[in-house]
């Protein structure tokens, strides 16, 4: 579903009732949330497109734990969210980091990294981790764009290959189990005997054709123009093998890094935003939910992030107008 950036000219006109800095699906539900509550929403986030990390580096991998779907593909929960938003029409403001936080009167001013601020009464951070970088594979320098990827943006790009994936995550096992069965091979390499990914998925790969290597490494990448074999070395024995590859998906993590936020002199968990039981931080007028946010018991999930989004906007909107209560009664209420 196509959304529209805000225009300069709109974002002068307003001061908001609240800004969501984020535009990943716990960003969207916020947004949303807050448009049920009758707030004035504006969202904010440095990528071109909503949606964050899922339109961004999974669009097409299954999500299995979002309440009402035995599992979603990335990109069809996002359009669903962004469906769901839209019809209170938020401003959106994407290509922009929020890179400063000012008191301005009883409110706020973000400033933006193109020079532009907006106003607004209070922020949400649904910020995620920040920004992500892959981490590389050693021994496949020179490779990147030829036949390495970190992510599959599409999976007809396994249709065909001789595809080796190297990790021990959820995301290697996912992009595993989906290249099985398109792909001509599939094989996981992994420098563990065990793995760290959720068991049912370790379960169904257990139910494919995809070939286990482990305890192992791949110590070389070789071709000409692009990937051809990679050389995987186990860790038992040191033998080396030859294995045919046409598509190599590093899956070996992330490093991320919070950014601006981190500077905002908010009261910080690590590399998390400390929240209280209402998702306030440090600062009265802001609020955290998702994984940016951390507490006691903290869980990451996307299906978490939606509840801390509608515990916090609940409590910004009681924040806001204390007359209107924390809670804004059921959505099911007759005349709702």
């Amino acid at each position: 579903m196509s959304v529209t950036n805000c225009s300069a000219a709109a974002e002068s006109a307003n001061t908001y009732d609240v800004v969501v800095v984020g535009a990943g699906p716990v960003g969207l539900y916020g947004a949303y949330y807050a448009g049920f509550r009758g707030l004035n929403v504006a969202v904010v986030d440095p990528l071109p497109q909503v949606g964050g990390q899922v339109t961004a580096l999974y669009p097409e991998k299954l999500i299995h734990d979002v309440a009402g779907f035995r599992a979603v593909r990335g990109q069809d929960l996002v359009d669903s969210l962004v469906d769901q938003m839209s019809q209170w029409n938020p401003d959106l403001h994407l290509g922009e980091l929020a890179v400063h936080v000012n008191e301005a009167g009883d409110g706020l001013t973000l400033k933006l990294s193109s020079g532009r601020t907006v106003t607004t009464r209070s922020v949400l951070l649904a910020a995620g981790l920040g920004s992500v970088s892959p981490k590389p594979l050693p021994g496949a320098t020179g490779f990147e764009g030829s036949g390495l990827v970190h992510f599959v943006p599409s999976l007809g790009a396994f249709d065909g290959q001789h595809v080796v994936v190297v990790g021990g995550g959820d995301s290697a096992v996912d992009w595993a189990l989906a290249a099985s069965g398109r792909a001509r091979s599939v094989t996981l390499v992994h420098r563990r005997r065990g793995f760290r990914a959720h068991q049912a998925s370790l379960d169904a790969l257990g139910e494919t054709s995809v070939r286990q290597i482990l305890e192992a490494e791949v110590s070389a990448v070789r071709g000409a123009s692009k990937v051809e074999s990679v050389s995987v070395r186990s860790a038992i024995d040191g033998s080396i093998e030859a294995v045919p590859c046409t598509l190599l998906v590093a899956a070996l993590g992330f490093n991320t890094a919070l950014g601006p936020i981190a500077e905002w002199g908010l009261e910080m968990e690590g590399r998390h935003v400390a929240v209280d039981n209402d998702m306030r931080t440090s600062h009265p007028k802001i609020f955290a939910a998702g994984d940016v946010s951390e507490y006691p018991g903290k869980v990451r999930l996307i299906a978490v992030g939606f509840g801390e989004a509608a515990i916090a906007v609940n409590h910004l909107a009681h924040t806001l107008d204390p007359s209107s209560g924390v809670f804004p009664g059921h959505s099911t209420n007759e005349g709702a």
